[in-house]
């Protein structure tokens, strides 16, 4: 027998189009190897939501390759030592890996060259964007820092690889490292259980990726227009599918690039801006902690050092503002894991504009709350719309969330999520009267006041 490959599983949860698997198993038998390492990645180690999430996505794959008689080992620690003790214990010639671009994976790409030695390889395959990070240049050959051109110049090279089916045969090999329990991780809440919102509005897995993909496609061609709509159920949903890797960018354009109008073409934009994220933070790492541009530390309130500042910002995650659109993508978020995407934009501005909490903030709690939350896409959306990023909103743009929730008909949504005002028609509903409130909290500031506490606070950072 062929000597055993190895195959490092992290954010490519997936039978199909796997491009690590498929080289993996034409080579030998094939041990599929995931590694909980969850000191590396420091403050953006998996949230709360996250970790849901991957225990269900782990146990289903595990049962998809149960059902080609193969496992997934689980292991709990350093991972590059860990898959390097594999390697030796296993005599594996070859870790096969897709490549990841946070920078605390690209640091353990490079530790478990080291730790392998000449014993054996690291072979790193792309497999989780339409195009690798730094394939797409400027005429200089440079990579964009801006989003349209980076764009423009992608789609040239669109339709993306051939995708791959699952493969043929997976070898076992003739012995099995030793595995952990699943459950041992403990990575669903016991005490409280406070996922039940997340179980019971996603199916997860490559199988329920796919099935969503088919679903969704028969309404893509309203997309440009019902993606704006938080009331009805326009968005994809594909995006934890995509993070996590159950089904690839690539499959997703191969299903839907017949399709014609503008609900396809406005879709295929925002695939190209999860490419694009990749891009930003392989240019700058740090990006998801760190403003791209400076001068913006005076501009924002600081929840560490007042506790009025630190009940506006507990306001804002608990959906207590006051503002219903803002309170039902809020309590969404925390009930779901996930949040409409218009209503992301509109919560996150809030929370920078009208309440001057500094993006951080707004940053590490989306992490802790999104199922699909992303290294690269969540730094990049915060500095876009906190006007701090390479590239990004104006900071003086300044979104009217009582404007918005009329302009996108949001009153189902918050009847919903708000259940308070459920009893308000649509013409109260966004803005509701004072009467008219019950035991839903007053607005925490108006909006007049907070854009013009914002528009000075953004004149006296720059001594205007």
């Amino acid at each position: 027998m062929s000597a055993p490959q190895i195959v490092w599983l992290r954010r490519d949860l997936r039978l199909a189009d796997q491009p690590a698997l498929h080289a993996a198993a034409q080579a030998g038998p094939v041990i599929p190897v995931f590694v909980l390492d969850e000191a590396r990645a420091g403050d953006h180690a998996y949230g709360g939501a996250a970790r849901v999430w991957l225990h269900h996505s782990l146990d289903s794959l595990a049962r998809s390759f149960g059902s080609r008689h193969s496992r997934i080992v689980l292991r709990r620690g350093d991972a590059p030592q860990i898959l390097a003790a594999i390697a030796a214990q296993t005599g594996a010639r070859c870790v096969h890996a897709i490549r990841h671009y946070e920078p605390w994976w690209k640091e353990a790409e490079d530790e478990l060259r080291d730790a392998l030695g000449e014993d054996a390889a690291l072979e790193l395959y792309d497999g989780n964007y339409l195009l690798p990070p730094g394939a797409v240049t400027t005429g200089s050959g440079d990579p964009y820092k801006i989003y349209t051109p980076f764009s423009k110049s992608l789609l040239e090279r669109m339709p993306p690889r051939d995708t791959l089916g699952e493969p043929g045969t997976i070898s076992s090999p003739e012995a099995w490292p030793e595995s952990d329990d699943l459950d041992d991780w403990n990575l669903l809440p016991t005490d409280p259980d406070w996922a039940g919102g997340i179980r019971d509005f996603w199916h997860i897995g490559e199988g329920a990726a796919q099935e969503r993909l088919a679903q969704w496609s028969e309404s893509v061609a309203e997309y440009d227009e019902a993606r704006n709509l938080p009331s009805e159920d326009g968005s994809s949903r594909l995006s934890p599918h995509l993070h996590w890797g159950e089904i690839s960018p690539a499959q997703v354009w191969h299903a839907l690039k017949g399709r014609r109008g503008q609900g396809w073409q406005t879709f295929a934009k925002e695939l190209i801006w999860r490419d694009y994220a990749q891009n930003v933070i392989d240019q700058f790492p740090d990006y998801a902690r760190t403003g791209y541009r400076e001068g913006y530390d005076e501009v924002w309130r600081n929840p560490n050092r007042g506790h009025l500042i630190a009940e506006d910002l507990r306001a804002w995650q608990r959906g207590m503002t006051g503002y219903p659109i803002v309170d039902a993508g809020m309590r969404q978020l925390w009930r779901t894991g996930w949040m409409h995407n218009r209503v992301r934009m509109i919560a996150a501005s809030f929370l920078v504009k009208h309440l001057l909490i500094d993006w951080r903030h707004g940053e590490q709690w989306y992490w802790d709350c999104l199922v699909d939350a992303d290294y690269a896409n969540n730094g990049v959306n915060w500095q876009w719309i906190a006007g701090t990023g390479v590239d990004s909103n104006m900071f003086v743009r300044i979104m009217a969330p009582l404007t918005q929730s009329a302009k996108f008909a949001a009153g189902d949504y918050i009847r919903e999520f708000v259940p308070e005002l459920a009893h308000l028609c649509d013409a109260d509903i966004h803005d509701p009267p004072d009467g008219e409130r019950g035991n839903y909290p007053a607005r925490i500031v108006e909006h007049r006041e907070a854009r013009e506490r914002a528009l000075t606070a953004y004149r006296d950072s720059r001594g205007e």
